[in-house]
């Protein structure tokens, strides 16, 4: 049965977003395919829900399930499917006049909007659909809806009209007919007509989907005997025959007692190209106001572009099985960039661009699970697991503890995960509550040193005193480590102290009480010298004073409680950012035989040119002790000759 064809134009949103969907939203034409697969996926889905209400719009002995036919030599591709079909009314509706379905409000967003914009209608003939265009000069869709007797075709070449006829068709279900474009490689256009063009992109894009898409697949073959051997004497033939292109085997929709460590490995390496087994796999699946399921591993080893400024990363976005991107960065923050699996959304529409996934409230609520889930499971780890979360730390802890700065949601979380190097043992790093455990009872801080490496902190004269008074000092020696502590005064009610800032006071109250008398003797007795120094050095230090740290170096540098440190400096000034000169506080060891020789000589003299001299020495001395830079190595190198000399 036929009618008369009628004639209709596009809406004006209508035409504006299907010139949008062929020039601008998709870059990668192949996705043409996906959105009719997954249209085709959807309509299944919503035939076997209205059957649940209606059982004779489902014919059990019929099998649900998509159909590709491709004919290279009319050079059209077919999409069949079996799902619920569409009536005429839902055809003007939703791909004639797709206004109502907020075709206007998206196209607006896509422009302007800065809340998210996540169109309904695809998925359901709409922005999908128009994607045909990419790939076709003309789209025919034909379609019945279930429980309806008359099928509806529609059909247009993209240029502002399409046609409405009535027709016949055999059975509910959708057919998208595409008269394909010629093949174009500056276009991006592939030869659609292709066999394996079609498996490529289905494998690729579609292996999950949870419907078999066939094909039919002509090959030659021979006849066989009953062992399998070829007849001899056969001639080959020419079979044609369905062959489903997708595996269906979406690992993540799997139970845990149906799957192996084996098969989850697999698949870990199979979407990360890694050859190492993971050393975590997280599953969930979470229910409520939004569902979605996740199939998350933590690699054992750090990919070489970990800390690449253009590294890749991000998780496998699929919505209802059907694959949307392999680097979905708005489902992950930065500091669990290392991260590898999928997220396979029930609630997410196919965004049609990575602008509105960034913006759509759903996809940040399944960041924060995200986030949670994987807190918890390091959580776990680290509780049940020590040596196997020492591997996890000591390859990406580094990352971890970016999140101390950047999230300041799981800022106590991080803190909780996070573990240091300490100089009580040089070979196993301790948690902050380790730490405080291990904390001696007048101890009011937890104490820290940053440094390049953990030579150079071990061997700072910042921290004679906390090892002659057996005061455990965190080693950190990350770049990172600056930047978070600027953003943690404290945990757990103690106060971060940086031994290299600030005033130390070490011990009990007795013993303070009684170093802090003998300091302002010596005061009393070397402050004129202090003085002098203090104006030999005034380019360079802000105050030089008598030491509370210092038992067998002569001098060492400090900063101010609030002071940069001297990597944090480094760190600013290798961004390019401009730093002012940082004037900081030059400690004398009060029972060092320096002051004592230099007392002496100032006593006799106080304006003897080789106290500038020695002065010079001491900041030096003490800038090369904490892996600083002299500002003038030469003259430096002149003074210690002159000593030498001296000296001999």
């Amino acid at each position: 049965m036929s009618t008369t064809v009628e004639t209709h134009e596009f809406q004006t949103e209508a035409r504006q977003l299907l010139d949008l969907m062929i020039h601008s939203v998709y870059s990668n034409k192949d996705i043409f395919l996906r959105e009719l697969i997954s249209n085709a996926s959807d309509a299944i889905d919503r035939r076997r829900f209205e059957a649940l209400q209606d059982p004779d719009l489902l014919d059990e002995d019929k099998e649900l399930s998509i159909l590709i036919e491709r004919d290279p030599v009319a050079r059209t591709l077919t999409i069949h499917d079996n799902g619920i079909g569409m009536g005429r009314a839902e055809v003007i509706d939703l791909i004639g006049t797709i206004a109502k379905s907020g075709t206007k409000e998206f196209l607006e967003g896509l422009k302007e909007s800065e809340e998210a914009v996540s169109p309904d209608f695809i998925g359901q003939f709409g922005v999908g659909f128009y994607s045909s265009f990419m790939a076709a000069d003309k789209v025919t869709l034909i379609t019945r809806r279930a429980g309806e007797d008359t099928a509806t075709k529609w059909e247009s070449a993209g240029e502002g009209t399409y046609t409405l006829e009535t027709v016949d068709k055999d059975e509910a279900g959708t057919s998208i007919t595409l008269q394909l474009k010629p093949s174009d490689e500056e276009d991006h256009l592939k030869d659609y007509a292709q066999e394996w063009v079609i498996r490529e992109i289905v494998k690729k894009y579609s292996d999950f989907v949870a419907y078999p898409i066939q094909m039919e697949i002509e090959r030659e073959e021979i006849e066989q005997d009953e062992e399998g051997k070829p007849v001899e004497g056969a001639e080959p033939k020419t079979v044609r025959k369905l062959e489903t292109l997708n595996s269906m085997k979406a690992i993540w929709l799997k139970e845990k007692d149906e799957t192996t460590d084996e098969e989850l490995n697999e698949f870990y390496k199979h979407i990360s190209h890694d050859w190492n087994d993971p050393i975590e796999t997280i599953r969930a699946k979470i229910e409520g106001t939004l569902e979605y399921r996740l199939l998350l591993y933590i690699p054992s080893k750090a990919p070489f572009d970990l800390f690449f400024r253009d590294g890749q990363f991000g998780l496998h976005l699929y919505v209802k099985r059907v694959y949307i991107m392999d680097d979905c960065k708005d489902l992950v923050p930065e500091f669990l960039r290392f991260l590898r699996g999928v997220v396979d959304s029930e609630d997410l529409s196919l965004n049609v661009s990575r602008e509105l996934l960034q913006q759509d409230r759903q996809v940040r609520r399944m960041r924060n699970g995200i986030v949670s889930k994987v807190l918890d499971t390091l959580k776990k780890l680290k509780d049940t697991d020590e040596e196997k979360y020492g591997i996890f730390w000591e390859s990406f802890g580094r990352v971890l503890k970016e999140g101390i700065y950047g999230d300041q949601d799981n800022q106590k979380a991080l803190l909780d995960l996070s573990l240091f190097a300490s100089t009580n043992d040089p070979e196993k790093p301790i948690s902050l509550k380790g730490y405080i455990d291990r904390m001696k009872p007048d101890q009011e801080a937890i104490y820290y040193m940053t440094g390049e490496s953990r030579e150079t902190v071990e061997n700072s004269p910042h921290l004679e005193a906390f090892a002659d008074k057996g005061y455990e000092v965190l080693v950190l020696t990350d770049p990172v480590d600056d930047v978070w502590l600027s953003a943690v005064p404290e945990y757990e009610d103690k106060k971060f102290q940086s031994a290299g800032k600030g005033e130390v006071e070490l011990g009990s109250g007795e013993e303070q009480k009684k170093e802090e008398e003998a300091r302002q003797e010596k005061q009393e007795t070397y402050g004129s010298l202090l003085e002098r120094l203090q104006k030999e050095l005034d380019e360079y230090v802000k105050e030089v004073r008598l030491s509370s740290r210092l038992t067998t170096s002569a001098a060492c540098l400090v900063g101010e409680a609030h002071d940069l440190s001297p990597q944090m400096e480094k760190l600013l000034g290798a961004t390019g950012q401009a730093m002012p000169q940082q004037k900081r506080i030059l400690e004398i060891n009060p029972n060092h035989p320096v002051l004592e020789k230099l007392g002496a000589i100032f006593e006799k003299d106080s304006d003897a040119s080789e106290i500038g001299d020695y002065a010079q020495l001491l900041h030096g001395q003490a800038l090369l002790a904490e892996g600083g830079e002299l500002p003038n190595s030469g003259k430096f190198a002149k003074l210690v000759a002159d000593l030498m000399v001296r000296a001999l």
